[in-house]
């Protein structure tokens, strides 16, 4: 049975750079998902419509979004076991804490809030989806990970900037949840990495296996 291992952080912080690099680091080992999945199933598609104005009021409303975030988690479930069944590492681009922290933060509540223990009870208790093994929490000051965006968004022609991503307000407050559930140890173990230099992804790599 692989490790589930789910890389976390505030739009920015350099996920899909420290995934790539932890794959090559574990050499071979690795499988790889990324949350939520836009062009995999029907929720993917709303998530993606929502976050882009496409939905009406329905994109701020944020019991309903997250229920599209938990669902493509369940969907995916199946796949998720079978790759822990046939890799050491299984590495998510975003997962159940990503869901807790941008809805906490849209409601203005911290991690010990209700809507964090809401999350838990919806994905982990009702969906029972893989439970992680350990966390790593990408962290970066909101106005550095706002400049790498807004730079991926003017670089990139499918990388356009959605309403979350854009809001600075947001984007603050979701990195203090972050904070909150790498504090209380939220799931799993979380091991806080500075994203304003490039990670040493070997090190890493040698403290996942341990």
């Amino acid at each position: 049975m692989g490790r589930l291992i789910v890389i976390e952080g505030i739009d920015g912080a350099g996920k899909r750079t420290l995934t790539a690099a932890l794959e090559h680091a574990l050499d071979g080992r690795v499988a790889r998902m990324a949350f939520p999945r836009y062009d995999t199933d029907v929720y993917g598609e709303l998530i993606r419509d929502g976050l882009h104005g496409r939905l009406g009021p329905f994109g701020d409303e944020v019991y309903g979004m997250a229920m599209l975030y938990a669902l493509d988690r369940r969907a995916a479930a199946p796949d998720v076991r079978a790759a822990l069944d046939t890799h050491e590492y299984v590495l998510l681009d975003r997962y159940v804490a990503s869901n807790a922290a941008f809805g906490a933060a849209r409601l203005h509540q911290d991690a010990r809030g209700e809507f964090v223990s809401w999350v838990r009870a919806i994905e982990l208790e009702r969906f029972a989806v893989p439970v992680p093994h350990a966390h790593l929490l990408l962290r970066v000051p909101p106005a550095v990970a706002a400049e790498r965006s807004a730079h991926r968004a003017r670089t990139e022609a499918d990388r356009g900037r959605d309403t979350w991503e854009s809001d600075d307000a947001l984007q603050s407050r979701v990195a203090a949840v972050y904070d909150g559930l790498a504090e209380d140890g939220w799931l799993a173990p979380w091991h806080v990495v500075d994203g304003t230099t490039a990670p040493d992804a070997a090190d890493l790599a040698k403290k996942l296996a341990e």
